[in-house]
């Protein structure tokens, strides 16, 4: 929420970036006021923001990246979702890849549907120069430094899920996190993988991360894993459960039943952070 009219508690502000702060931004579970404050909640005009189109690239045969960069500031945490509307009022949500605040863009990455609306407009239509609206953020799947920042983390999703565990591991390790860091990445076959090089960069870069891309219908002797990604995640699981931190992102029906086996494994709820990716209606993927 933000405090409007009377002191902001520098304890309801704890952990926030400096940008909330200066804003009057503050967590309502921590605001205990002993006088009259006034408060408001955020609202979209609050929220919205113009972005121009910046880059715009295929990762793969159905990923296409894009870059936007925002005219006015953008505070979101890598893994956070944002909704992007264009001029037409059409509008879907998106996770963010990367810390705009750092690299001054923000960086999505689009799966192309055959009867998507929005991602065949930002495919055919859209220009590099041409801007869009950006709603956002929202969402509580990102990296918070915490406990020694030691503790093991564990990354899982299937397509474009990859974004938000992208980000968040590229925010942890900028962090200074010290813990292991294990980032799963599933696909039905392996023409679905993609920034397999940034990702076995981040690894050749930093000892604790791992990178463990995984194809359903693989082949053996390959270099990813094969097999069903909920399995090899369950096997690959640390021994200090009590305090791994498990994100999952991408298709319902794997974030939804690997977030039970993990519990039901000894995994504690409160570490479990999921972002189920629910289509607006069935669609096809591109060819």
């Amino acid at each position: 929420m933000q405090v409007t009219a009377g002191d902001v508690l520098v304890s309801a502000q704890t952990g926030l970036r400096l940008a909330y702060k200066q804003k009057n931004l503050i967590l309502a579970c921590q605001y205990v006021p002993d006088h009259d404050v006034s408060v408001k909640l955020p609202d979209g005009g609050g929220l919205d923001t113009r972005a121009i189109v910046a880059s715009k690239e295929m990762l793969n045969t159905t990923v296409m990246r894009i870059e936007l960069t925002p005219e006015g500031g953008f505070v979101c945490e890598p893994g956070q979702y944002l909704t992007l509307i264009n001029n037409d009022g059409l509008a879907r949500s998106y996770s963010v890849a990367n810390d705009p605040c750092r690299d001054g863009r923000i960086e999505l990455h689009i799966r192309l549907l055959r009867d998507g609306l929005m991602s065949n407009f930002l495919k055919e239509k859209i220009k590099l120069g041409d801007s869009l609206t950006v709603r956002g953020p929202a969402g509580h799947c990102f990296y918070v430094a915490e406990e020694g920042s030691d503790y093991p983390i564990v990354l899982a999703g299937t397509g474009t899920g990859l974004a938000p565990l992208y980000g968040i591991a590229k925010q942890a390790l900028a962090k200074g996190h010290r813990g292991e860091i294990q980032l799963f990445h599933g696909a039905l076959d392996e023409a679905d993988l993609y920034l397999i090089p940034q990702l076995r960069k981040l690894g050749a870069d930093f000892h604790n991360f791992h990178y463990a891309p995984c194809v359903l219908r693989g082949e053996s002797d390959r270099f990813y894993r094969q097999g069903n990604i909920q399995d090899i995640v369950m096997s690959a699981l640390p021994i200090e459960k009590s305090r791994t931190r498990l994100f999952l992102c991408g298709a319902p029906e794997m974030v939804n039943a690997l977030k039970r086996k993990a519990f039901l494994g000894g995994l504690a709820s409160k570490h479990i952070f999921a972002d189920a990716f629910l289509p607006t209606k069935t669609a096809t993927i591109a060819a």
